[in-house]
C-alpha cells in the first residue's frame, strides 16, 4: 500500500472501536491428528504464493480453522478451541489468517486472527458484551482488516444492553429485541425499542494503529466491506435487506457515498476494484431476472461514469465471482438449475475484443466458494450428491485436483448404503408457476413403487435446494424413506420474479406450493399419498408448521427445526438486523401486523391434527427457542403428541457433530415410526 494511502488510515481512536487483544494459544499439535473417515472441508483461503490453504474443517467434530499445503497430505488445526469457525481470510502479505467464530454456536460472532504457525492468536472485534462482528476484506498490503460490528442502540442511537430473554432462556447467549417504525416500539410489548447499529472499521491486527471508521448505519440489515482500492481512496460496501441489497462505493476520506447500484442476494462478496480503482467488477441483477458480471467505470471520486455488461447467461444466475491471475481474469460460477458451472474469463479493456471464457471441468455438482491462489491458480470448495464438501486446487486455473487432505469420495459415509443421486423435479403450482426441486429415491425401491416420503423444505426463504450430500437425507433414505426437497416460490436460482413471488400476501401461495409439490410427487409415482411427512429448518420450519395447519390431513407428522411459529413474536425477539431484513420478506411488524398474524401458524393451531416434533438450538438468537416452545405447548394443550428437542451449545445452525447426529437420528426415528 502506498505511503500516502497509509496516512489516510490513521487518526484518533474512536470510543468503542475494535482493537486487537491477545488470546491464549489455541493451536493443536504440529502432527496431523487422526483423520475421521467422514469429514468435510470448506471455505478455503490461500496464502499469497498459493502454496498453502487455510480452511474450515470438522475432522474433530466441530468446524475449526485448519491449514495445509495444497500438494501435501499433512494438515493441522490452528485453533482447537470449541467455538465453531464460519469464515476464513488469509492476509495478502501472508502474516495473518483472520477468521470468524460463533461462541457457543450462537449468532453473536467474533473476528479473530492468528499467525500461520498458530501463534499470536488475538481477537479483533466482537468481544465486547452485546456486540457481534464478522469479516470484511483485507487491505491489499495486509496492514488492516475490514470488520463489521453490530451493536444494539436505543432510539437516540446510544448503546444499550441486550434485553433479558424469556423465562427458561438462561442458556441462551442472545438478545430479545424489537423492530418498530419511525422510532416507536412494537405495540403491546412495552419494552424500549432496540436496533442494531452496524459499523464498519479497518482494524490493524498488530494493534499499533487505531481502527479507522468506514461506515456507520443504524437500523441496517447488513453491512459488509467487500473491497478497498489499492490506494485506499475507495471502499466497496454491501448493504440492505434481503431482496434489496445494494453495492455502495464510499470515499474513505469523508465516508461519503459516491455510487450505488442494486446487487443480487446470495454470496456477500459482490465485487472488486481494478488496480487503478477506475473500474469496479460487480455481480449484480440490476434491471434483470438473473445476476451477471458488470463493469462499472468510476471517476477519481468514485462516481459512476459508465456501465457495461461483461458476462451474462440466459436463465442462469452468476452466484460466485473472484478475481484471479492478479486481477487479469475472473472466476465465474453459474447456477444452472441448481448445479454449478465454473469458468474463467479474461477481463477486457473497454475497447478490447472479448475472448471466450475457459471452462473448468468439475468432479462434483456444486461450487460453494472460489478464491485466488497465488499468481495463477485458484482454490474452490466443491460439494456433490456423492460426497461431503471438499477443497480442490487449480494450479493453472484450468484443471481442478482434490487436495490431499480432503476426504475421498469413498469416505463420505461409513460402510452401508451408498449416497443417493437425486433427480430434478419441476412441479407446477396451481396458478401455473413452475417450481423446482430434487427427489432422493430410497435404494431398493422399484421404479413405480409408491414409497413413504419426507418433504424437506429449505430455509431462507431465498435459499435453493442443491444436489449435494446431506447426512439427514442419507439417514432417511437408508431407512427406506424417500426425500423430496422442493423449491417453492421465494427460492433463489430461478430468477428475480420467482424469488419475489412470495412477498407479503404471496406467502399464502408459497404455502399452497408445498401441497402442489406433494401432488406432483404422488401423481408422478414415487410418493405414497398415505405416508407423507414434512420437515424443514428456519423458514423451512415455519413452512412446515404452516403446511400442517393450512393443509391438515395431508401429512402424518411434521418436524420443525428452528422455525417461526408466530411471526409477531419472532419480530419481537429476533436480532435487530434480522428483523430489518425480514420485514421486506414477510411484512412490517407494525404496518402489516394483521398480515403477520394471518400468516402465523399459531393463529391456526386449532387445525393441527398430527404428532409434532420441534428441534431448536438453545443459543439460537435468529429464531429464539420460544418459537418452538409455544407451538409444542399449544399442541399438547389440544391433546396432540408433541415433543421438543433442545440442543445445548448450538444456535440457529447445528455445527457440532454430536448435535447433528442426535438431531438427525431423533428426527428419523420420529418420522420412521409414523410412516412405516
Amino acid at each position: 500500500m502506498a505511503a500516502d494511502a497509509r496516512n489516510r488510515l490513521t487518526g484518533e481512536r474512536r470510543p468503542g472501536a475494535p482493537a486487537a487483544r491477545p488470546l491464549p494459544a489455541g493451536a493443536g499439535h504440529r502432527d496431523t491428528p487422526p483423520l475421521q473417515t467422514a469429514h468435510a472441508c470448506w471455505y478455503p483461503s490461500a496464502d499469497p504464493d498459493g502454496e498453502s490453504v487455510a480452511f474450515v474443517c470438522d475432522r474433530s467434530g466441530s468446524p475449526q480453522l485448519w491449514v495445509g499445503r495444497a500438494d501435501d497430505d499433512r494438515a493441522r488445526p490452528l485453533d482447537t478451541t470449541p467455538d465453531p469457525v464460519t469464515e476464513v481470510a488469509w492476509s495478502p502479505d501472508g502474516r495473518w489468517i483472520a477468521y470468524t467464530v460463533a461462541p457457543g454456536g450462537s449468532g453473536h460472532t467474533r473476528v479473530l486472527c492468528v499467525r500461520p504457525d498458530g501463534s499470536d492468536r488475538r481477537v479483533l472485534a466482537g468481544a465486547e458484551p452485546g456486540t457481534s462482528a464478522y469479516l470484511g476484506c483485507w487491505l491489499g498490503d495486509g496492514s488492516a482488516l475490514a470488520v463489521t460490528v453490530a451493536e444494539p442502540v436505543d432510539e437516540a442511537g446510544g448503546p444499550v444492553g441486550r434485553p433479558e430473554g424469556p423465562p427458561g432462556d438462561a442458556d441462551r447467549d442472545g438478545p430479545a429485541t424489537l423492530l418498530g417504525a419511525d422510532g416507536r416500539p412494537v405495540p403491546g410489548d412495552g419494552r424500549a425499542l432496540a436496533r442494531d447499529r452496524l459499523t464498519a472499521y479497518l482494524v490493524d491486527p498488530d494493534g499499533i494503529r487505531p481502527a479507522v471508521l468506514l461506515a456507520d448505519e443504524s437500523a441496517a440489515a447488513t453491512l459488509r466491506v467487500c473491497d478497498v482500492s489499492r490506494d485506499g481512496r475507495l471502499a466497496l460496501l454491501r448493504r440492505g435487506p434481503r431482496g434489496g441489497r445494494e453495492a455502495v462505493v464510499v470515499r474513505v476520506a469523508d465516508r461519503a457515498a459516491a455510487c450505488t447500484l442494486p446487487v443480487a442476494d446470495g454470496d456477500p462478496w459482490i465485487g472488486r476494484f481494478s488496480a487503478d480503482a477506475r473500474r469496479m467488477w460487480l455481480r449484480s441483477d440490476d434491471g434483470a431476472e438473473f445476476a451477471a458480471l458488470l463493469a462499472v467505470d468510476l471517476d477519481e471520486d468514485g462516481r459512476r461514469t459508465g456501465l457495461r455488461e461483461i458476462a451474462r447467461r440466459a436463465a442462469h444466475d452468476l452466484e460466485l465471482f473472484a478475481l484471479v491471475e492478479n486481477g487479469r481474469r475472473a472466476a465465474l460460477v453459474w447456477n444452472a438449475g441448481g448445479t454449478s458451472e465454473l469458468e474463467t474469463l479474461a477481463l477486457p479493456e473497454p475497447e478490447a475484443v472479448p475472448v471466450p471464457p475457459r471452462t473448468v471441468e468439475l468432479d462434483h455438482e456444486v461450487v460453494t466458494r472460489v478464491a485466488a491462489a497465488g499468481p495463477y491458480g485458484l482454490v474452490a470448495s466443491l460439494a456433490g450428491s456423492q460426497r461431503r464438501p471438499g477443497i480442490w486446487h487449480l494450479a493453472d486455473a484450468t484443471t481442478a485436483l482434490r487436495t490431499p487432505w480432503t476426504a475421498r469420495d469413498a469416505d463420505t459415509v461409513p460402510p452401508g448404503p451408498a449416497p443417493v443421486r437425486p433427480v430434478p423435479m419441476r412441479p407446477k403450482a396451481r396458478d401455473g408457476l413452475r417450481l423446482g426441486g430434487w427427489y432422493h429415491r430410497a435404494p431398493g425401491r422399484a421404479p413405480g413403487e409408491p414409497a413413504p416420503c419426507v418433504v424437506h423444505l429449505h430455509g431462507g426463504p431465498e435459499d435453493q435446494e442443491r444436489p449435494v450430500f446431506d447426512p439427514l437425507y442419507h439417514e432417511l433414505t437408508a431407512r427406506g424413506l424417500d426425500v423430496f426437497a422442493p423449491d417453492v416460490r421465494g427460492s433463489s436460482g430461478w430468477g428475480r420474479t420467482f424469488r419475489d413471488a412470495d412477498l407479503g400476501e404471496g406467502r399464502f401461495a408459497a404455502i399452497d406450493d408445498v401441497a402442489d409439490c406433494v401432488a406432483h410427487a404422488v401423481e408422478a409415482g414415487p410418493a405414497d399419498i398415505r405416508r407423507l411427512a414434512v420437515m424443514g429448518h428456519s423458514y423451512g420450519g415455519y413452512l412446515t408448521l404452516a403446511s400442517l395447519v393450512w393443509h391438515p390431513g395431508l401429512f402424518r407428522t411434521g418436524v420443525t427445526v428452528c422455525g417461526m411459529s408466530d411471526l409477531t413474536t419472532f419480530f419481537a425477539t429476533t436480532e435487530p438486523w434480522l428483523a430489518e431484513s425480514a420485514a421486506h420478506k414477510y411484512g412490517h411488524p407494525e404496518r402489516d401486523r394483521a398480515l403477520l398474524r394471518a400468516l402465523s401458524p399459531m393463529s391456526r393451531v386449532d387445525a393441527l391434527s398430527v404428532p409434532l416434533l420441534a428441534v431448536h438450538g438453545a443459543h439460537d438468537t435468529n429464531v429464539p427457542p420460544r418459537e418452538s416452545e409455544q407451538i409444542v405447548r399449544a399442541a399438547r394443550e389440544r391433546g396432540h403428541e408433541a415433543e421438543l428437542l433442545l440442543l445445548h451449545g448450538e444456535g440457529h445452525d447445528f455445527r457440532r457433530a454430536d448435535s447433528r447426529r442426535l438431531f438427525r437420528r431423533t428426527a428419523a426415528d420420529w418420522i420412521e415410526k409414523r410412516l412405516t
